[in-house]
Protein backbone atom coordinates (compact mmCIF):
# COMPACT_ATOMS: atom_id res chain seq x y z
CA UNK A 1 0.00 0.00 0.00
CA UNK A 2 1.62 3.32 -1.15
CA UNK A 3 0.29 7.12 -0.40
CA UNK A 4 1.26 9.95 -2.19
CA UNK A 5 3.38 12.50 -0.26
CA UNK A 6 1.99 15.72 0.84
CA UNK A 7 3.59 18.64 -1.08
CA UNK A 8 2.78 20.99 1.48
CA UNK A 9 2.64 20.09 5.79
CA UNK A 10 -0.96 21.46 6.73
CA UNK A 11 -0.92 22.56 10.30
CA UNK A 12 -3.74 20.86 12.32
CA UNK A 13 -4.83 22.68 16.17
CA UNK A 14 -6.58 20.98 18.81
CA UNK A 15 -6.63 17.77 17.30
CA UNK A 16 -6.22 14.77 18.65
CA UNK A 17 -3.11 12.78 17.16
CA UNK A 18 -5.14 9.63 15.46
CA UNK A 19 -8.09 11.91 14.58
CA UNK A 20 -4.97 14.26 13.08
CA UNK A 21 -3.75 11.14 11.32
CA UNK A 22 -6.37 10.00 10.10
CA UNK A 23 -7.01 13.36 8.82
CA UNK A 24 -3.72 13.63 7.04
CA UNK A 25 -3.92 10.95 4.96
CA UNK A 26 -7.46 12.07 3.26
CA UNK A 27 -5.68 15.32 2.78
CA UNK A 28 -2.93 13.54 1.42
CA UNK A 29 -5.16 10.90 -0.83
CA UNK A 30 -4.55 11.78 -4.52
CA UNK A 31 -7.90 13.03 -6.31
CA UNK A 32 -9.76 11.87 -9.31
CA UNK A 33 -9.66 13.98 -12.34
CA UNK A 34 -13.38 15.39 -12.69
CA UNK A 35 -15.49 14.90 -15.74
CA UNK A 36 -14.52 16.82 -19.14
CA UNK A 37 -15.90 20.22 -19.78
CA UNK A 38 -18.01 20.61 -22.56
CA UNK A 39 -16.87 22.72 -25.58
CA UNK A 40 -20.25 24.65 -24.93
CA UNK A 41 -19.94 26.92 -21.84
CA UNK A 42 -23.60 27.52 -21.66
CA UNK A 43 -25.16 24.19 -21.45
CA UNK A 44 -22.39 22.51 -19.23
CA UNK A 45 -23.84 21.78 -15.69
CA UNK A 46 -21.50 22.88 -12.77
CA UNK A 47 -19.96 19.95 -11.22
CA UNK A 48 -20.01 18.85 -7.71
CA UNK A 49 -17.23 18.78 -5.20
CA UNK A 50 -14.94 16.67 -5.56
CA UNK A 51 -14.91 13.80 -2.66
CA UNK A 52 -11.22 13.41 -2.13
CA UNK A 53 -9.46 16.95 -0.84
CA UNK A 54 -6.33 18.39 -1.61
CA UNK A 55 -4.36 19.02 1.98
CA UNK A 56 -5.46 22.67 1.66
CA UNK A 57 -9.07 21.25 1.89
CA UNK A 58 -9.01 19.74 5.25
CA UNK A 59 -9.86 22.83 6.54
CA UNK A 60 -13.14 22.88 4.62
CA UNK A 61 -13.83 19.54 6.22
CA UNK A 62 -13.36 21.03 10.05
CA UNK A 63 -15.76 24.09 8.97
CA UNK A 64 -18.33 21.00 7.81
CA UNK A 65 -17.76 18.64 10.92
CA UNK A 66 -18.00 21.63 12.95
CA UNK A 67 -17.41 19.45 16.36
CA UNK A 68 -13.78 19.50 16.31
CA UNK A 69 -13.10 21.78 19.08
CA UNK A 70 -10.93 24.17 16.71
CA UNK A 71 -10.29 27.69 18.34
CA UNK A 72 -11.71 30.99 16.04
CA UNK A 73 -8.88 31.79 13.77
CA UNK A 74 -7.29 35.05 15.44
CA UNK A 75 -5.97 36.58 11.86
CA UNK A 76 -7.26 36.40 8.65
CA UNK A 77 -4.57 34.84 7.23
CA UNK A 78 -6.09 31.68 8.71
CA UNK A 79 -9.39 32.30 8.36
CA UNK A 80 -8.67 32.35 4.50
CA UNK A 81 -6.58 29.09 5.18
CA UNK A 82 -9.49 27.10 6.90
CA UNK A 83 -11.62 28.02 3.67
CA UNK A 84 -8.85 27.03 0.64
CA UNK A 85 -11.66 24.62 -1.35
CA UNK A 86 -10.30 24.88 -5.03
CA UNK A 87 -7.83 22.45 -6.54
CA UNK A 88 -4.14 23.09 -6.52
CA UNK A 89 -2.63 23.69 -10.17
CA UNK A 90 0.91 22.32 -9.98
CA UNK A 91 2.95 23.91 -13.16
CA UNK A 92 6.45 25.37 -13.61
CA UNK A 93 4.77 28.99 -14.69
CA UNK A 94 3.62 28.56 -10.67
CA UNK A 95 7.03 27.91 -8.88
CA UNK A 96 8.10 30.80 -11.47
CA UNK A 97 5.64 33.15 -9.85
CA UNK A 98 6.35 31.96 -6.53
CA UNK A 99 10.03 33.33 -6.85
CA UNK A 100 8.96 36.25 -8.67
CA UNK A 101 6.85 37.49 -5.54
CA UNK A 102 9.02 35.66 -3.02
CA UNK A 103 11.92 38.21 -4.09
CA UNK A 104 9.76 41.06 -3.88
CA UNK A 105 9.40 41.45 -0.44
CA UNK A 106 8.78 44.81 0.03
CA UNK A 107 5.97 44.48 -2.55
CA UNK A 108 4.34 42.04 -1.02
CA UNK A 109 4.19 43.67 2.30
CA UNK A 110 2.60 46.45 0.72
CA UNK A 111 0.46 44.90 -0.92
CA UNK A 112 -1.18 42.76 1.77
CA UNK A 113 -0.65 46.14 4.04
CA UNK A 114 -3.23 47.64 1.70
CA UNK A 115 -5.38 44.64 1.69
CA UNK A 116 -6.74 45.03 5.52
CA UNK A 117 -8.81 47.54 4.85
CA UNK A 118 -11.33 45.41 2.47
CA UNK A 119 -10.01 41.63 3.08
CA UNK A 120 -12.00 40.88 5.58
CA UNK A 121 -15.12 41.91 3.99
CA UNK A 122 -14.33 39.52 1.45
CA UNK A 123 -13.57 36.33 3.04
CA UNK A 124 -17.41 37.30 4.84
CA UNK A 125 -18.92 37.33 1.47
CA UNK A 126 -17.44 34.27 0.11
CA UNK A 127 -18.17 31.99 3.18
CA UNK A 128 -21.80 33.54 2.94
CA UNK A 129 -21.91 32.07 -0.40
CA UNK A 130 -20.18 28.99 0.23
CA UNK A 131 -17.44 30.23 -2.38
CA UNK A 132 -13.49 29.20 -2.22
CA UNK A 133 -11.48 31.63 0.08
CA UNK A 134 -8.61 31.40 -2.46
CA UNK A 135 -10.73 34.49 -4.02
CA UNK A 136 -10.17 36.74 -1.40
CA UNK A 137 -6.88 36.92 -3.13
CA UNK A 138 -7.77 37.71 -6.69
CA UNK A 139 -7.57 41.35 -6.25
CA UNK A 140 -3.78 40.47 -5.43
CA UNK A 141 -3.77 39.58 -9.03
CA UNK A 142 -6.00 41.81 -10.29
CA UNK A 143 -4.78 45.38 -9.35
CA UNK A 144 -2.51 44.81 -6.43
CA UNK A 145 -5.81 45.50 -3.61
CA UNK A 146 -5.50 49.01 -4.70
CA UNK A 147 -9.62 49.81 -5.56
CA UNK A 148 -8.54 52.84 -7.32
CA UNK A 149 -6.14 51.38 -10.18
CA UNK A 150 -7.06 51.61 -13.57
CA UNK A 151 -5.76 49.86 -16.34
CA UNK A 152 -4.56 50.81 -19.42
CA UNK A 153 -7.62 49.42 -21.25
CA UNK A 154 -9.77 51.41 -18.40
CA UNK A 155 -10.68 48.34 -16.41
CA UNK A 156 -11.03 50.10 -12.66
CA UNK A 157 -11.42 48.69 -9.15
CA UNK A 158 -9.31 46.15 -7.06
CA UNK A 159 -11.55 43.56 -9.29
CA UNK A 160 -10.96 45.58 -12.40
CA UNK A 161 -13.98 45.51 -14.39
CA UNK A 162 -14.14 47.08 -17.67
CA UNK A 163 -16.83 49.49 -18.54
CA UNK A 164 -19.32 47.76 -20.27
CA UNK A 165 -19.03 44.57 -18.19
CA UNK A 166 -19.61 46.70 -14.80
CA UNK A 167 -22.74 48.08 -16.88
CA UNK A 168 -23.95 44.72 -17.00
CA UNK A 169 -23.40 43.63 -13.86
CA UNK A 170 -25.38 46.88 -12.28
CA UNK A 171 -22.43 48.93 -11.17
CA UNK A 172 -23.10 52.75 -12.04
CA UNK A 173 -20.70 54.51 -14.02
CA UNK A 174 -22.14 58.42 -14.11
CA UNK A 175 -20.64 61.73 -13.21
CA UNK A 176 -20.38 61.63 -9.56
CA UNK A 177 -19.58 58.47 -8.73
CA UNK A 178 -18.18 54.93 -10.20
CA UNK A 179 -19.03 51.54 -8.68
CA UNK A 180 -16.61 49.61 -10.27
CA UNK A 181 -14.29 50.91 -7.69
CA UNK A 182 -16.64 50.86 -5.03
CA UNK A 183 -15.81 48.43 -2.27
CA UNK A 184 -19.17 46.59 -1.48
CA UNK A 185 -20.93 47.12 -4.75
CA UNK A 186 -18.03 45.94 -6.96
CA UNK A 187 -17.25 43.16 -4.42
CA UNK A 188 -20.53 41.95 -5.19
CA UNK A 189 -20.62 42.67 -9.05
CA UNK A 190 -17.03 40.39 -8.99
CA UNK A 191 -18.52 37.12 -6.62
CA UNK A 192 -21.62 37.42 -8.72
CA UNK A 193 -19.36 37.18 -12.19
CA UNK A 194 -17.70 34.36 -10.74
CA UNK A 195 -19.29 32.04 -9.62
CA UNK A 196 -21.91 32.66 -13.10
CA UNK A 197 -18.54 31.60 -14.31
CA UNK A 198 -18.06 28.62 -12.74
CA UNK A 199 -21.86 27.96 -13.01
CA UNK A 200 -21.23 27.71 -16.59
CA UNK A 201 -17.88 25.98 -17.28
CA UNK A 202 -18.08 23.94 -13.75
CA UNK A 203 -13.97 23.62 -13.25
CA UNK A 204 -12.39 27.33 -11.00
CA UNK A 205 -9.35 27.51 -13.33
CA UNK A 206 -11.75 28.12 -16.72
CA UNK A 207 -14.05 30.13 -14.63
CA UNK A 208 -10.81 32.36 -13.61
CA UNK A 209 -9.29 32.20 -17.02
CA UNK A 210 -12.52 33.40 -18.59
CA UNK A 211 -12.64 36.43 -15.53
CA UNK A 212 -9.85 37.27 -17.43
CA UNK A 213 -9.91 36.45 -21.32
CA UNK A 214 -13.86 36.64 -21.27
CA UNK A 215 -16.82 33.69 -21.31
CA UNK A 216 -16.84 33.44 -24.99
CA UNK A 217 -12.84 33.47 -25.59
CA UNK A 218 -12.76 30.42 -23.52
CA UNK A 219 -15.40 28.78 -24.74
CA UNK A 220 -14.39 29.16 -28.00
CA UNK A 221 -10.83 27.72 -26.64
CA UNK A 222 -12.36 24.69 -25.16
CA UNK A 223 -14.53 23.96 -28.48
CA UNK A 224 -11.22 23.90 -30.83
CA UNK A 225 -10.06 21.30 -28.13
CA UNK A 226 -12.91 19.26 -27.99
CA UNK A 227 -13.03 19.21 -32.39
CA UNK A 228 -9.93 18.43 -32.04
CA UNK A 229 -9.69 15.43 -29.50
CA UNK A 230 -7.30 17.39 -27.02
CA UNK A 231 -8.30 17.50 -23.09
CA UNK A 232 -10.12 20.28 -22.10
CA UNK A 233 -8.29 21.32 -18.83
CA UNK A 234 -7.22 24.74 -17.93
CA UNK A 235 -3.14 24.19 -18.80
CA UNK A 236 -4.47 22.50 -22.14
CA UNK A 237 -5.82 25.26 -23.76
CA UNK A 238 -4.06 27.61 -26.32
CA UNK A 239 -4.12 31.29 -25.30
CA UNK A 240 -2.92 34.63 -24.57
CA UNK A 241 0.40 34.89 -22.26
CA UNK A 242 -1.96 37.16 -19.49
CA UNK A 243 -4.60 34.52 -18.94
CA UNK A 244 -1.67 31.59 -19.08
CA UNK A 245 -0.46 33.37 -16.03
CA UNK A 246 -3.20 34.59 -14.43
CA UNK A 247 -4.03 31.27 -12.10
CA UNK A 248 -0.76 30.64 -11.70
CA UNK A 249 0.04 33.92 -10.01
CA UNK A 250 -3.02 33.26 -7.76
CA UNK A 251 -2.16 29.72 -7.20
CA UNK A 252 1.40 31.13 -5.89
CA UNK A 253 0.43 33.98 -3.65
CA UNK A 254 -2.05 30.79 -2.13
CA UNK A 255 0.86 28.97 -1.27
CA UNK A 256 2.75 31.94 0.10
CA UNK A 257 -0.31 32.78 2.31
CA UNK A 258 -0.53 28.78 3.29
CA UNK A 259 3.47 28.54 4.13
CA UNK A 260 4.63 32.25 4.31
CA UNK A 261 7.82 31.32 6.18
CA UNK A 262 8.78 28.87 3.35
CA UNK A 263 9.17 31.73 1.33
CA UNK A 264 10.42 34.03 3.33
CA UNK A 265 7.76 36.35 2.99
CA UNK A 266 6.11 38.14 6.43
CA UNK A 267 2.35 38.67 6.17
CA UNK A 268 1.26 41.58 8.08
CA UNK A 269 -1.41 40.74 11.11
CA UNK A 270 -4.74 41.40 10.07
CA UNK A 271 -6.96 40.68 12.73
CA UNK A 272 -9.98 38.32 12.09
CA UNK A 273 -12.63 41.57 12.31
CA UNK A 274 -14.33 44.18 10.47
CA UNK A 275 -12.68 47.10 9.54
CA UNK A 276 -15.16 49.19 8.65
CA UNK A 277 -18.46 49.88 8.96
CA UNK A 278 -21.30 51.45 6.87
CA UNK A 279 -23.34 54.19 8.02
CA UNK A 280 -26.04 55.93 6.41
CA UNK A 281 -26.57 59.50 5.12
CA UNK A 282 -29.61 61.61 4.29
CA UNK A 283 -27.82 64.82 3.52
CA UNK A 284 -25.77 65.93 0.95
CA UNK A 285 -22.74 66.15 1.82
CA UNK A 286 -18.91 67.09 1.01
CA UNK A 287 -16.42 64.37 0.95
CA UNK A 288 -14.22 66.84 3.17
CA UNK A 289 -16.82 67.18 5.37
CA UNK A 290 -17.56 63.81 6.05
CA UNK A 291 -13.71 63.46 6.65
CA UNK A 292 -14.02 65.57 9.13
CA UNK A 293 -16.71 64.41 11.28
CA UNK A 294 -15.64 61.30 11.34
CA UNK A 295 -11.95 62.87 12.58
CA UNK A 296 -9.78 60.67 10.15
CA UNK A 297 -7.59 61.83 6.99
CA UNK A 298 -9.27 62.64 3.79
CA UNK A 299 -6.47 59.95 2.27
CA UNK A 300 -8.24 57.15 4.54
CA UNK A 301 -11.64 58.32 3.67
CA UNK A 302 -11.48 58.06 0.21
CA UNK A 303 -9.83 54.49 0.50
CA UNK A 304 -12.82 53.67 1.93
CA UNK A 305 -14.91 55.26 -0.12
CA UNK A 306 -12.64 55.47 -3.70
CA UNK A 307 -16.47 55.92 -6.26
CA UNK A 308 -16.45 59.28 -5.76
CA UNK A 309 -15.68 60.91 -8.85
CA UNK A 310 -16.31 64.27 -7.36
CA UNK A 311 -16.07 66.44 -4.18
CA UNK A 312 -19.71 66.17 -2.65
CA UNK A 313 -21.23 62.98 -2.13
CA UNK A 314 -25.37 62.61 -3.23
CA UNK A 315 -27.46 60.95 -0.72
CA UNK A 316 -30.27 59.87 -3.27
CA UNK A 317 -26.82 57.83 -5.01
CA UNK A 318 -25.21 57.36 -2.35
CA UNK A 319 -26.97 56.42 0.94
CA UNK A 320 -24.23 55.04 2.43
CA UNK A 321 -20.63 55.48 3.37
CA UNK A 322 -17.86 53.48 4.69
CA UNK A 323 -15.53 54.02 7.57
CA UNK A 324 -13.27 53.06 10.01
CA UNK A 325 -15.12 50.87 12.45
CA UNK A 326 -14.42 52.74 15.52
CA UNK A 327 -14.53 55.89 14.04
CA UNK A 328 -18.53 55.32 12.47
CA UNK A 329 -19.97 56.25 15.85
CA UNK A 330 -17.84 59.72 16.13
CA UNK A 331 -19.28 59.99 12.68
CA UNK A 332 -22.64 59.72 13.78
CA UNK A 333 -22.77 61.74 17.05
CA UNK A 334 -20.57 65.35 15.03
CA UNK A 335 -23.27 64.47 12.41
CA UNK A 336 -26.01 64.98 15.14
CA UNK A 337 -24.05 68.40 16.13
CA UNK A 338 -24.26 69.50 12.62
CA UNK A 339 -28.48 68.56 12.24
CA UNK A 340 -28.82 72.01 11.28
CA UNK A 341 -26.15 73.07 9.86
CA UNK A 342 -25.06 73.10 6.15
CA UNK A 343 -23.36 69.98 5.12
CA UNK A 344 -22.69 70.42 1.20
CA UNK A 345 -20.79 73.20 -0.51
CA UNK A 346 -21.14 71.63 -4.08
CA UNK A 347 -24.60 70.58 -5.70
CA UNK A 348 -25.42 69.43 -9.25
CA UNK A 349 -27.01 71.82 -12.22
CA UNK A 350 -28.61 70.31 -15.22
CA UNK A 351 -28.33 72.28 -18.27
CA UNK A 352 -31.82 73.18 -19.60
CA UNK A 353 -30.59 74.06 -23.10
CA UNK A 354 -27.22 73.51 -24.95
CA UNK A 355 -25.85 76.59 -24.23
CA UNK A 356 -21.76 77.69 -24.44
CA UNK A 357 -19.99 77.64 -20.93
CA UNK A 358 -19.90 81.51 -20.12
CA UNK A 359 -24.01 81.65 -20.67
CA UNK A 360 -24.26 78.83 -17.80
CA UNK A 361 -21.96 80.15 -15.61
CA UNK A 362 -23.99 83.47 -15.58
CA UNK A 363 -26.98 81.28 -14.45
CA UNK A 364 -25.39 79.37 -11.80
CA UNK A 365 -23.86 82.34 -10.62
CA UNK A 366 -19.66 81.13 -10.94
CA UNK A 367 -17.15 82.39 -13.08
CA UNK A 368 -16.51 80.51 -16.22
CA UNK A 369 -12.89 79.83 -15.63
CA UNK A 370 -13.76 77.89 -12.17
CA UNK A 371 -16.70 76.53 -13.81
CA UNK A 372 -14.31 75.45 -16.47
CA UNK A 373 -11.83 73.94 -14.21
CA UNK A 374 -14.14 72.03 -12.19
CA UNK A 375 -15.93 70.08 -14.77
CA UNK A 376 -13.09 69.85 -16.83
CA UNK A 377 -14.82 71.56 -19.80
CA UNK A 378 -11.92 72.08 -22.73
CA UNK A 379 -12.02 75.56 -24.51
CA UNK A 380 -14.38 75.54 -27.40
CA UNK A 381 -17.15 73.27 -26.39
CA UNK A 382 -20.86 73.62 -25.93
CA UNK A 383 -22.87 72.11 -23.11
CA UNK A 384 -25.68 69.73 -24.36
CA UNK A 385 -28.86 70.18 -23.23
CA UNK A 386 -29.25 67.75 -20.49
CA UNK A 387 -25.76 67.43 -19.16
CA UNK A 388 -25.05 68.02 -15.37
CA UNK A 389 -22.35 69.81 -13.96
CA UNK A 390 -20.75 70.46 -10.48
CA UNK A 391 -21.85 73.75 -9.13
CA UNK A 392 -21.65 75.78 -5.86
CA UNK A 393 -24.63 75.15 -3.86
CA UNK A 394 -26.46 78.65 -2.88
CA UNK A 395 -29.57 80.34 -3.74
CA UNK A 396 -31.97 78.26 -5.42
CA UNK A 397 -28.87 75.64 -5.95
CA UNK A 398 -29.84 75.04 -2.12
CA UNK A 399 -31.18 71.81 -2.34
CA UNK A 400 -30.41 68.06 -2.05
CA UNK A 401 -29.78 66.56 -5.32
CA UNK A 402 -32.60 64.08 -7.01
CA UNK A 403 -32.06 60.42 -7.21
CA UNK A 404 -32.62 60.89 -11.07
CA UNK A 405 -29.95 63.43 -11.22
CA UNK A 406 -28.05 61.19 -8.89
CA UNK A 407 -27.85 58.13 -10.74
CA UNK A 408 -27.87 59.41 -14.05
CA UNK A 409 -25.98 62.74 -14.14
CA UNK A 410 -23.34 62.74 -17.09
CA UNK A 411 -21.57 66.06 -18.92
CA UNK A 412 -22.35 65.69 -22.57
CA UNK A 413 -20.49 68.50 -24.65
CA UNK A 414 -20.16 69.37 -28.37
CA UNK A 415 -17.66 71.63 -30.47
CA UNK A 416 -19.00 75.33 -30.42
CA UNK A 417 -20.13 75.46 -34.10
CA UNK A 418 -18.75 78.81 -35.39
CA UNK A 419 -20.64 80.03 -38.23
CA UNK A 420 -19.08 81.62 -41.96
CA UNK A 421 -20.06 84.33 -44.24
CA UNK A 422 -20.52 82.26 -48.01
CA UNK A 423 -21.44 84.68 -50.88
CA UNK A 424 -23.94 82.15 -53.74
CA UNK A 425 -25.35 83.39 -57.01
CA UNK A 426 -29.19 83.11 -58.22
CA UNK A 427 -30.23 81.28 -60.87
CA UNK A 428 -33.40 82.02 -63.43
CA UNK A 429 -36.51 80.59 -61.96
CA UNK A 430 -34.83 80.60 -58.18
CA UNK A 431 -37.31 81.37 -55.29
CA UNK A 432 -35.95 81.18 -51.31
CA UNK A 433 -37.02 77.80 -51.10
CA UNK A 434 -35.07 76.39 -54.60
CA UNK A 435 -32.08 77.94 -53.52
CA UNK A 436 -31.92 77.09 -50.29
CA UNK A 437 -33.24 73.55 -50.69
CA UNK A 438 -29.78 73.24 -52.74
CA UNK A 439 -27.42 74.89 -49.95
CA UNK A 440 -28.97 72.82 -46.94
CA UNK A 441 -30.40 76.08 -45.27
CA UNK A 442 -33.83 77.76 -44.64
CA UNK A 443 -35.60 80.28 -46.52
CA UNK A 444 -36.68 81.82 -43.63
CA UNK A 445 -33.35 81.89 -42.68
CA UNK A 446 -32.14 83.10 -45.91
CA UNK A 447 -35.00 85.79 -46.10
CA UNK A 448 -33.13 86.84 -42.29
CA UNK A 449 -29.81 86.71 -43.46
CA UNK A 450 -30.51 89.16 -46.50
CA UNK A 451 -33.22 91.18 -45.44
CA UNK A 452 -35.75 89.86 -48.32
CA UNK A 453 -39.46 88.97 -47.90
CA UNK A 454 -39.91 85.34 -47.77
CA UNK A 455 -42.70 85.90 -50.71
CA UNK A 456 -39.66 88.31 -53.01
CA UNK A 457 -39.03 87.33 -56.08
CA UNK A 458 -35.05 86.82 -56.84
CA UNK A 459 -33.30 88.00 -59.84
CA UNK A 460 -31.06 85.83 -62.11
CA UNK A 461 -27.47 86.23 -60.91
CA UNK A 462 -28.75 88.38 -57.76
CA UNK A 463 -26.14 87.89 -55.00
CA UNK A 464 -26.76 86.38 -51.49
CA UNK A 465 -25.12 85.43 -48.46
CA UNK A 466 -25.65 82.45 -46.13
CA UNK A 467 -24.21 81.47 -43.22
CA UNK A 468 -22.71 78.03 -43.24
CA UNK A 469 -21.20 76.41 -40.05
CA UNK A 470 -17.49 75.80 -39.57
CA UNK A 471 -15.19 73.85 -37.50
CA UNK A 472 -13.28 75.94 -34.91
CA UNK A 473 -10.24 76.90 -35.79
CA UNK A 474 -8.42 74.52 -33.39
CA UNK A 475 -9.98 71.97 -35.10
CA UNK A 476 -8.94 73.50 -38.47
CA UNK A 477 -5.17 73.39 -37.01
CA UNK A 478 -5.53 69.76 -36.20
CA UNK A 479 -6.84 68.76 -39.46
CA UNK A 480 -4.17 70.82 -41.55
CA UNK A 481 -1.20 69.27 -39.79
CA UNK A 482 -3.04 65.86 -41.36
CA UNK A 483 -3.25 67.36 -44.86
CA UNK A 484 -7.17 67.11 -44.59
CA UNK A 485 -8.94 69.90 -45.88
CA UNK A 486 -11.68 70.76 -42.96
CA UNK A 487 -14.18 71.42 -45.70
CA UNK A 488 -14.02 67.49 -46.92
CA UNK A 489 -13.03 65.91 -43.72
CA UNK A 490 -15.68 63.28 -42.34
CA UNK A 491 -15.66 61.67 -38.93
CA UNK A 492 -14.80 58.09 -38.36
CA UNK A 493 -17.20 55.66 -38.20
CA UNK A 494 -18.02 54.42 -35.04
CA UNK A 495 -16.23 50.94 -34.27
CA UNK A 496 -19.06 48.07 -33.82
CA UNK A 497 -18.89 47.00 -30.09
CA UNK A 498 -17.60 43.26 -29.25
CA UNK A 499 -20.33 41.04 -28.21
CA UNK A 500 -20.17 41.07 -24.49
CA UNK A 501 -19.74 37.17 -24.10
CA UNK A 502 -16.36 37.53 -26.65
CA UNK A 503 -14.87 41.24 -25.01
CA UNK A 504 -12.46 39.98 -22.52
CA UNK A 505 -13.15 41.92 -19.23
CA UNK A 506 -9.57 43.66 -19.55
CA UNK A 507 -6.58 43.66 -21.22
CA UNK A 508 -3.99 45.08 -19.27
Amino acid sequence: MTFAICTRPVRLACIGLAMGFSLWLTGCATTSQGPEVSAQPATVAPQAPQASPSPNDLSVNFKAQGNLGLQPPTDIWERIRRGFAMPDLETPLVRDREQWYAARPDYMLRMTERSRRYIYYIVEELERRNMPTELALLPFIESAFNPEAVSSAKAAGMWQFMPATGKYFDLKQNMFRDERRDVLESTRAALDYLQKLYDMFGDWHLALAAYNWGEGSVGKALARNKARGLPLSYTDLQMPNETRYYVPKLQAVKNIVAQPELFNVQLPMIHNHPFFKSVAIERDIDVTMAARLAEIKLEDFKALNPQMNRPVILAAGTPQILLPWDNAAVFERNLQAHANRPLATWTAWTAPKTMKVDEAAQQVDMPAALLRSVNSIPNGMLLKAGSTLLVHRKGALDNDVKESTADSAQLSLAPEVILRRVLIHARKGDTLASLGARHGVTAGNLASWNKLSTAGALKNGQKLVILVPSLPARSNTKLAARGKSPSTHKSAKPVKQVAQADRPRTQR
